[in-house]
């Protein structure tokens, strides 16, 4: 970690300025509004034209938007301000950039425009576990009788919680790898990495630079750089930050933590990080059994928020009620039901091999419900790590023969069944057939480790299926 320090550009004159806002999505939208209210001439462009984008756009008054047309760098544009799931290799960009205009995302724009009395931002990202590792810190950091909120890439469009009434003593703020791509000025007063693992290739175009996306969130970090200690690749994001002098790194573990670490000892949530003399001293901030749910990879999640909170100075008994006080957002490892001595278990957000490798570790002998869209993923892998707990497997979606290829060659002998079929009853019928090869004691775990669009709306809706057929077994029997 290097040292400097680093300010950022606040505000801007932006009277008269012609913005491009690329993106007719909820934060686009907040940008077009945001930057039209300080005198901004705003234009609009999406490839869509749908009846919902011409709805969105008329909500739009006094604002020039453009369907149809992705393309076209409006003239005069001075910058472009984008959603964040547009591709850096979008012809709009490429336009920009032969004009010499910068582009920049609604990430960005909201640290630029903060105040000079702003609240501090304590960022979070990662393949998995953001959202949930930011609702924990924002439940810490209420506990302690702070002001906050979660933003970013989850809740309210940041832009909006800059520029709104209320005050903050300190905001959680969840990032995208989309995110961070076009946020340069952003310098966080702390910063975690939960974890990196192949994501969003076709959008960065290779592992490195999606690694390098992450690892701008540790750019002029003030106080910690918070890393995971099992994952060596966020640690070496640490070591390659240029941060403020001071600033220290800190990781979290699942063993029993050494010095500038938290981690676990004997069912205990430690911290040697944030102690007087940390060569020799600990201070106990929660049991495990305040996580919930106390999975393996949560209790991970439960370490980087409590790092955060303290390296912003929270108290210890604030990090135990404000894990007690979280609740999950649904379909994230969610126990649904017990029937006949099975549990019902709903991951539907384990949209990637990471995500249900983690879930699949949380069980000691599973059903395992998986497939979907793979997104171009492997699943040797997962499928090599998770065999010994395999009691059997259901496979749904319209890429399960990967995942039965991966079994065929690193677990031929748990049982596999090939659900063939797309319709509204399928889910039904892979929870059936997950019951017939499940035993008394067993998790039936929906971890798809695919995205859910093939089947499904969203993974939202993936889940609630699966809670949907649950409801309709139980009652069955």
């Amino acid at each position: 970690m290097g040292g400097r320090q680093v300010t950022s550009g606040q505000g801007g004159d932006w009277a008269g300025m012609r913005v491009t806002v690329a993106g007719l999505g909820v934060s686009g939208i907040s940008a077009a509004r945001a930057l039209t209210a300080l005198g901004a001439l705003v234009t609009v462009v999406d490839g869509g034209d749908s009846e919902a984008h011409r709805e969105r756009a008329a909500a739009l008054e006094g604002i020039e938007v453009r369907l149809g047309d992705a393309e076209t760098l409006p003239e005069g544009t001075g910058l472009v301000v984008t959603s964040p799931g547009w591709k850096p290799s979008s012809p709009l960009f490429a336009a920009a950039a032969e004009a010499g205009v910068g582009v920049v995302g609604d990430v960005e724009i909201a640290w630029r425009l903060r105040g000079p009395d702003a609240a501090p931002w304590l960022a979070i990202t990662g393949t998995n576990g953001k959202t949930t590792t930011t609702q924990m810190l924002a439940s810490i950091l209420r506990a302690a009788g702070l002001r906050t909120a979660a933003v970013g890439n989850i809740g309210t469009p940041i832009i909006d919680v800059v520029l709104g009434e209320e005050t903050y003593d300190v905001l959680a703020v969840e990032l995208s790898s989309y995110q961070l791509h076009w946020a340069p000025s952003l310098r966080a007063h702390s910063a975690a990495v939960l974890n990196l693992a192949p994501d969003h290739l076709d959008w960065h175009g290779s592992m490195e630079a999606y690694a390098a996306d992450k690892g701008r969130i540790y750019e002029g970090n003030r106080v910690a750089c918070v890393y995971n200690v099992a994952d060596r690749a966020t640690e070496d994001l640490v070591r390659g930050a240029d941060v403020e002098e001071g600033c220290r790194a800190v990781g979290f573990t699942l063993g029993a933590p050494g010095p500038s670490q938290l981690g676990v000892v004997e069912g205990i949530l430690v911290d040697r990080a944030f102690v007087e003399n940390r060569q020799r001293n600990a201070q106990e901030l929660a049991e495990v059994a305040d996580v919930n749910p106390p999975a393996p990879h949560n209790i991970a999640n439960a370490l980087a928020a409590a790092a955060l909170a303290r390296a912003f100075g929270v108290p210890a008994k604030a990090v135990r009620d404000g894990l007690r006080a979280f609740t999950p957002d649904a379909h994230r490892i969610a126990h649904v039901a017990d029937v006949d001595g099975i549990a019902y278990v709903d991951d539907s957000k384990a949209t990637n091999t990471h995500a249900a490798e983690a879930s699949l570790a949380a069980y000691e002998s599973i059903v395992w419900i998986a497939g979907g869209l793979a997104k171009g993923a492997t699943f040797d892998e997962l499928v090599a790590t998770s065999a010994k707990r395999l009691r059997g497997v259901v496979l749904i979606g319209a890429d399960r023969a990967q995942i039965g290829e991966a079994l065929a060659r690193h677990a031929p002998e748990v049982p596999v069944v090939d659900l063939d079929r797309t319709d509204t009853g399928a889910m039904l019928a892979a929870v059936q057939e997950a019951r017939r090869l499940a035993e008394a004691g067993d998790t039936v775990l929906l971890a798809p480790a695919c995205a859910s669009m093939d089947m499904f709306a969203n993974y939202n809706k993936r889940g609630d299926a699966f809670a949907q057929a649950v409801r309709e077994l139980g009652a069955g029997t």
